[in-house]
């Protein structure tokens, strides 16, 4: 059952006049929860457990990710808890409940290889990880396969659930240092961006190939037509300007228009929209 307004907990608690953070972080928090209720809302969430995290901005050791035992529907701007890399909380945001051990081994082990990703997406979907089982990996069986967002895949192969600091060395090699979509066999998926808008835009289509993928190997491996090389090189180069985007900051288009219905929804996300100069209301 959808949930009413009356029993949704606001995004942004941060609201007030004695709110510690400074501006951006406050934004940045804001932004951070807003994306878990969109996992929550697209049905992708394992109950309290998966993790998404964005580096802390201009604290390039540090990241903000949700506190271990809130559904992703309770996550607030203020829940989020800031960790170093080495796994100590500076900030517990407001509550006791610290950071689940298997998100801080996958996202500080991205987080301290490649200082070009700021937010990290992980979930695990029956689609994600049934993918993950296959053998094959991605194939290029759909648009949303051979998209520029999702370029490339890494794989990394299961070790067993992330409690082991040293796998961190493995998760990082396997990623290397300019994929941003890695499949963790057995395991789930990871999207990754430079920005919050261009991670949520890569696992939004990686989640639609891996469905449409799942969907269409039930007809048997031998019926599938794979793109071809050719038109996969073609799909990875098309620009935004090219589909007849007007902004072409990756992700920022489809993200505010998500952010809109979360408002309209009454989740109070505290989101600072950059495209309302295109859009006139009556």
């Amino acid at each position: 059952m959808a949930a009413t307004n009356s029993s949704i907990i606001p995004i942004d608690d941060l609201s007030g006049s004695d709110c510690k953070y400074s501006q951006e972080e406050k934004e940045a928090r804001c932004k951070l929860a807003s994306v878990y209720r969109l996992v929550d809302m697209n049905n992708w969430t394992q109950g309290i457990y998966n993790h998404i995290s964005l580096r802390a901005p201009g604290e390039d050791d540090h990241f903000l990710l949700n506190p271990f035992g809130l559904f992703y529907s309770e996550v607030t701007a203020a829940s989020l808890v800031k960790v170093d890399l080495d796994g100590k909380v500076i900030d517990p945001g407001t509550t006791d409940l610290g950071v689940p051990h298997t998100g801080f081994v996958i996202h500080s082990a991205i987080h301290a290889a490649r200082k070009d990703i700021k937010c990290i997406i992980h979930v695990h979907t029956g689609a994600g990880i049934a993918v993950g089982a296959m053998k094959c990996g991605l194939l290029p069986l759909s648009l949303e396969a051979a998209a520029p967002s999702i370029g490339e895949v890494s794989y990394h192969d299961c070790q067993g659930i992330s409690v082991d600091s040293k796998e961190r060395e493995d998760l990082a090699a396997d990623l290397g240092p300019v994929n941003n979509i890695m499949i963790l066999r057995n395991h789930g998926l990871l999207a990754m961006g430079a920005t919050i808008e261009q991670a949520w835009d890569r696992i939004e289509t990686l989640m639609l190939a891996c469905e449409s993928q799942v969907k269409a190997m039930s007809a048997g491996i031998g019926n599938l037509i794979l793109l071809s090389d050719e038109v996969v090189e073609k799909t990875r180069k098309v620009t935004d300007e090219e589909v007849g985007m007007v902004v072409t900051e990756p992700g920022l288009m489809s993200f505010e228009a998500n952010m809109r219905l979360l408002d309209r929804k009454g989740y109070k996300t505290g989101y600072q929209y950059k495209l309302s100069k295109y859009i006139k209301r009556q």
